[in-house]
C-alpha cells in the first residue's frame, strides 16, 4: 500500500509528538521530514536518530530537501504568524496544509463534527486545544434545539503551554469563539482559556455551558444521548477524551438576566446544558497531563489519515 509522505513544520513538543505519531500508527502516512530553526532541538535530534530527514533552516529548508517533491501533506505546528509566512512560501508548490496554529487561513475542521467536508480544501486549521475538545460537545446540542449561547472554559496545565500558546492566547479566544459559531452551530460562542499552575500539572479540563430552550424531558434525554454519542466519536481518536459526569441540564430561573449573552434577535433560553470533560493525553511524547496538546495532534493525523486514504483510492 502506498503512503503519502508529510512533513512537519515546528520541532517542539506538538511536531514532536505528531512525528512519533505518525511513525508508531499511522496508516497511509510515512515521515517525509522533520523541520525546524533550531538546530538543538529535541525534536529534530529524535527524527534524524530515527532516520526522518531534517532542516533547521526552517520551510526554506524543507523546500530545498532533495525529497520535498514526493510531500504530499505538510503540518505546520508553529505559530500564527509563522503559519501565514509558512502558507504563502508553500502555496506555488501545491501541498496540502494541516495548520494547528490558531491562524485560520482555511476552513475550520474538528473531525467528530465536519471532517468529510474540507478534504479537499489546500489548507485546513485545526482550531485550537479546547476547540477540539469542546465542539464537537456544542455542534451535539445544537443537532438537537438551537444553541442561543456556548461558552466553553479550557483548563490546561500551565506545563503544556509552551511558547508558541502563550503567545496565541488571543488568536485561542477569537478562533475558537469563532468556530463555536461557525462548527459548532451556536448563534454566538466564547472562549476562555486557564492557564492552571498547579504542581503536580492537572490533566486538561474543558466545561461547555449552552443556553437552549429544552422545555420538555423527552427533548432534554436527547441532547443528553447526542452529547454522549459525541463524546464517543471523539474517543475513537483520542482515546483519554471523557465525559467527568452525566450532562447537567438546569432551568434558568425568570429573573436571570441572560440577554447580553445572546445574538441579536435570539430567543430567550429556558434552560442551561452543562458538560464537563477530561482528555487524558496518549503520552507517545507528551506527558500524560498535556491532553490539550494531544488533541490537537490526534485530531490533525486524523484529517491527515483521511486525506491520505482519498489519494489512495483514487
Amino acid at each position: 500500500m502506498s503512503r503519502t509522505k508529510v512533513a512537519i513544520i515546528g520541532s517542539g513538543n506538538i511536531g514532536t509528538d505528531l512525528m512519533i505519531k505518525v511513525l508508531r500508527g499511522a496508516k497511509h502516512l510515512e515521515m517525509g521530514a522533520m523541520v525546524g530553526i533550531d538546530p538543538a532541538s529535541d525534536g529534530l535530534a529524535r527524527a534524524a536518530r530515527l532516520g526522518v530527514p531534517v532542516t533547521h533552516e526552517g520551510v526554506d529548508g524543507l523546500i530545498a530537501l532533495p525529497g520535498f517533491d514526493e510531500i504530499g501533506i505538510v503540518f505546520d505546528a508553529t505559530s500564527a504568524k509563522a503559519h501565514e509566512a509558512n502558507a504563502a512560501k508553500l502555496a506555488p508548490f501545491g501541498k496540502r496544509l494541516i495548520d494547528l496554529t490558531p491562524a485560520a487561513i482555511g476552513p475550520y475542521v474538528v473531525p467528530a463534527v465536519n471532517l468529510g467536508e474540507h478534504l479537499d480544501a489546500p489548507n485546513v486549521n485545526m482550531v485550537t486545544c479546547g476547540g477540539q475538545a469542546t465542539i464537537p460537545v456544542v455542534a451535539a446540542v445544537s443537532r438537537v434545539v438551537p444553541v442561543e449561547y456556548a461558552e466553553i472554559v479550557a483548563s490546561i496545565a500551565s506545563k503544556s503551554a509552551g511558547p508558541g500558546t502563550r503567545a496565541n492566547i488571543d488568536e485561542f479566544t477569537e478562533t475558537t469563539s469563532a468556530a463555536i459559531e461557525r462548527v459548532g452551530g451556536a448563534r454566538r460562542g466564547k472562549a476562555i482559556i486557564i492557564l492552571n499552575p498547579a504542581e503536580p500539572p492537572l490533566m486538561m479540563r474543558d466545561t461547555v455551558f449552552c443556553l437552549v430552550t429544552a422545555p420538555d424531558p423527552a427533548t432534554q434525554e436527547e441532547i443528553r444521548q447526542s452529547v454522549e454519542k459525541m463524546a464517543a466519536d471523539v474517543a475513537a481518536y483520542v482515546p483519554g477524551y471523557r465525559l467527568k459526569q452525566r450532562v447537567q441540564i438546569t432551568e434558568i430561573p425568570a429573573d436571570q438576566p441572560v440577554g447580553t449573552l445572546l445574538a441579536d434577535g435570539g430567543a430567550r433560553p429556558t434552560h442551561q446544558v452543562s458538560v464537563f470533560l477530561e482528555v487524558e493525553g496518549a503520552a507517545h511524547y507528551l506527558p500524560a497531563y498535556a491532553g490539550n496538546l494531544d488533541i490537537m495532534t490526534s485530531a490533525g493525523i486524523q484529517v491527515a489519515e483521511r486525506i491520505a486514504a482519498g489519494k489512495a483510492d483514487r
